[in-house]
């Protein structure tokens, strides 16, 4: 890709999946190029990306090049594909054999839904190594969902239609309606967000017409169906959970996607609080931020520590049990709200 790039004067469109790319979208003077990591011999296909193939009838869609390439007509701004959940009990523990992979931007990825619940979902802890500027561009992502929270130290930002670049910093959280042009310009040394999102294989696409910051847009402008959201975690207000002897803060996520999904910060009002839960969501995961505690479901028992994860399917009974007077605990389910069986 690199040498498309600075060799030829190729242009990078897109890229995907962003935790591990496997396939680069390139483009010059009109003319398309898809790179793919499974190219293993050469190029024995060529994927010419148009408009939309299928608006002209009788257009041929798939041509054989005289020295036997086969050559693709794809559309060059492809749709979104979500494909149906299938739920999962998935822990994923912090410890010295979590794998991390090397990102878009150069950013490290941890995968805390390795089989991604079918593709329906992807949740990544995510590292910036060095601190300053971040290679990153103007660009997009084709989403159903998407929410960042920042773990630790800052990033900074800038998003369409909201004015100037802000810190993102430990505890604040946006939600990133599908497609609003988006840049992260530079971090501190070691800065960590969590990212989940839906589907879980999904398009980045850059924007290299759109210059950031742009004009301001209305507090109300809807991406898609979504409302920019920035939650700041200084101004958060605590309110009783659904649980008792726990309380919330809500980042607003759940009215800014129409009921689609809800992102909080839970917490035990002192030590030693027990919770029996059980939900009937599509997607339920809990991240913890800080503390430690218990999860049991059945006869299982799992210790849970600072940096850990887990997902729990719907309508599975599961409990809180021990609970550190420290714990501070990310939940994202989608819908935005659910209630106690």
């Amino acid at each position: 890709m690199q040498f498309f790039v600075s060799r030829l004067g190729f242009r990078l469109d897109a890229i995907f999946p962003a935790d591990g790319p496997r396939t680069a979208i390139l483009s010059r003077d009109g003319f398309s190029l898809r790179l793919g990591l499974d190219v293993r011999h050469g190029v024995d296909t060529l994927h010419v990306f148009c408009d939309d193939p299928s608006q002209t009838p009788g257009e041929t869609r798939e041509l054989t090049a005289p020295n036997g390439v086969i050559i693709k007509l794809v559309h060059a701004n492809p749709p979104m594909v979500l494909p149906p959940t299938r739920q999962q009990l998935v822990l994923s523990h912090a410890d010295n054999d979590a794998k991390w992979s090397v990102g878009r931007a150069g950013m490290r990825y941890r995968d805390l839904l390795p089989e991604r619940h079918g593709g329906a979902f992807i949740a990544s802890h995510i590292r910036i190594l060095d601190g300053g500027p971040v290679p990153d561009y103007v660009h997009f992502h084709k989403i159903r969902f998407q929410t960042i929270f920042c773990r630790k130290g800052w990033v900074r930002l800038v998003y369409e239609g909201q004015g100037a670049p802000f810190l993102l910093e430990a505890g604040d959280c946006v939600l990133q309606p599908p497609e609003i042009r988006h840049r992260v310009l530079e971090s501190s040394a070691g800065a960590e967000v969590i990212e989940l999102g839906s589907p879980a294989e999904h398009i980045t696409m850059a924007d290299h017409d759109m210059s950031l910051p742009s004009r301001v847009y209305d507090g109300d402008h809807d991406f898609n169906g979504q409302r920019f959201v920035r939650h700041i975690a200084k101004r958060a207000v605590w309110k009783p959970w659904k649980s008792p002897g726990f309380e919330v803060t809500d980042t607003g996520i759940g009215a800014a996607t129409n009921g689609l999904a809800g992102v909080r910060v839970v917490r035990p009002q002192d030590a030693g609080q027990e919770a029996s839960r059980m939900h009937d969501t599509e997607f339920c995961f809990f991240f913890v931020l800080t503390g430690s505690f218990d999860v049991v479901q059945g006869d299982r028992q799992w210790q849970m520590r600072a940096d850990d994860s887990i997902a729990i399917p719907g309508m599975l009974p599961y409990a809180f049990r021990r609970c550190s007077a420290d714990l501070e605990l990310l939940e994202v389910t989608l819908p935005a709200d659910f209630s106690l069986v």
